[in-house]
């Protein structure tokens, strides 16, 4: 099962994937924080900290969607007792999926973070890429507390030796997450 990064490869868009050092520096240096787990239906990579996991990738393999194998593995997660955060490429009427992948995360209860602006460039491709961020809470947080939390994912996984990899400066953390004004719509 050593093709997990050409699965995620050859399912992500390449301006949301990090390269496979990157994978590699992350699993070797941050042991038991930063994860890798995979079987024969699936390959999640996640990292772990005392307040939270974030999920960095999760791909079920095309047949074995729809069985409920990703939802296992949410609640899995979600038995760990603490906050799940994770991006989602937003809604896109060119790519089908995309909308098949927020019901995903609403139907396992996670909440699109309304307030959280996320928009990252890219260092290979050097294509803008916004996500939505999504949260599963055991207890009540803010949209804050979850923004928070994204600029330490930041710093701790997306960035992590950044400059050592991609040969440039990571962009600063007060560009890529920032927390704005709710918008309602009117009814």
């Amino acid at each position: 099962m050593s093709d997990w990064y050409t699965r995620l490869m050859d399912y992500f868009p390449e301006k949301e994937m990090k390269s496979k050092e990157h994978f590699d520096i992350l699993l070797q240096e941050k042991k038991g924080a930063y994860q890798l787990e995979e079987s024969r239906d699936h390959v999640l990579l996640y990292s772990e900290n005392s307040n939270y996991v974030f999920i960095d990738y999760i791909l079920v393999f095309g047949k074995r969607r729809g069985k409920g194998i990703g939802s296992i593995v949410l609640d899995q997660l979600k038995e760990k007792g603490k906050a799940i955060i994770l991006e989602v490429e937003p809604v896109n009427l060119m790519d089908p999926d995309s909308e098949k992948r927020v019901r995903f995360y609403e139907k396992n209860d996670f909440t699109k973070m309304e307030s959280i602006r996320y928009e990252r460039i890219h260092a290979v491709t050097n294509e803008l890429n916004k996500m939505d961020v999504f949260a599963w809470t055991p207890v009540p947080v803010s949209e804050e507390w979850v923004c928070d939390q994204m600029k330490d994912v930041y710093k701790q996984v997306h960035t992590y030796k950044y400059e050592e990899m991609y040969d440039c400066q990571p962009q600063p953390v007060s560009e890529v997450l920032r927390l704005g004004e709710l918008t309602y719509s009117r009814v």
